[in-house]
């Protein structure tokens, strides 16, 4: 099931979400760009446990930048789905200047969350999932019965329904616990999100998603 768009109305142009989605897209694009360069430029902006923990005050701006870096195209494109299904909403209750502090928030301590589980890996960690795992949380708390469009393939078929978005967010939240629980074994190896996947850092991001929901104003503004 792929989300297309939410049914909620919007009383604003959600121009960070969709500035937010440009932006990830375009350093992507540089990424591709830089061939053989591609590792050391991980090295320089995407989180690196051993070197947070060592170099908390030089590393911390890792934190945040990381969060645009992507391993491939569909790393990208997953994240990107979900930012513009579930971002727009969250925007317009909090307003723009609040939304991006609590997206940027959310990343940051999502990726703090994946570092928890190893702080020796020497492995770069990076992705938007954090920050919108916190997005995912602040939804469900905010539309718990929203319904979502969905896309979804029935063998030789394609078609659309409208799917609760307590399930689609409930089977992201599911999947993640249990996968994350099973990588406490190999840690070491589920560092970054373009080889293993860095389960905790969304299972961090929703959780703080819904603590940090109302506190950046997401009930401020009535449906």
């Amino acid at each position: 099931m792929f989300p297309l768009y939410d049914e909620n109305p919007t009383r604003i142009t959600p121009y960070l979400t969709y500035g937010l989605i440009g932006m990830n897209v375009l350093i992507f694009l540089h990424e591709l760009s830089l061939g053989k360069q591609i590792e050391p430029f991980f090295q320089m902006y995407a989180v690196i446990p051993s070197e947070l923990k060592n170099n908390f005050a030089g590393e911390w701006t890792t934190l945040f930048t990381s969060q645009f870096l992507h391993g491939g195209w569909w790393h990208l494109l997953s994240n990107m789905l979900y930012l513009w299904v579930f971002g727009n909403n969250i925007e317009d209750r909090m307003g723009h200047f609040k939304y991006l502090a609590f997206y940027l928030s959310c990343g940051a301590l999502a990726a703090l969350c994946q570092c928890l589980i190893d702080f020796n890996s020497t492995v770069p960690s990076l992705g938007a999932s954090g920050a919108i795992s916190g997005i995912l949380g602040a939804y469900l708390i905010r539309f718990p019965h929203a319904k979502v469009m969905t896309l979804a393939f029935l063998f030789f078929f394609v078609t659309t329904f409208r799917v609760p978005a307590l399930v689609i967010i409930g089977l992201f939240v599911v999947q993640n616990v249990v996968s994350g629980l099973a990588s406490l074994q190999a840690a070491a190896n589920m560092s970054v999100e373009s080889g293993g996947v860095a389960y905790w850092a969304h299972i961090g991001g929703f959780v703080f998603g819904i603590i940090l929901g109302p506190v950046f104003g997401l009930f401020n503004r009535d449906e």
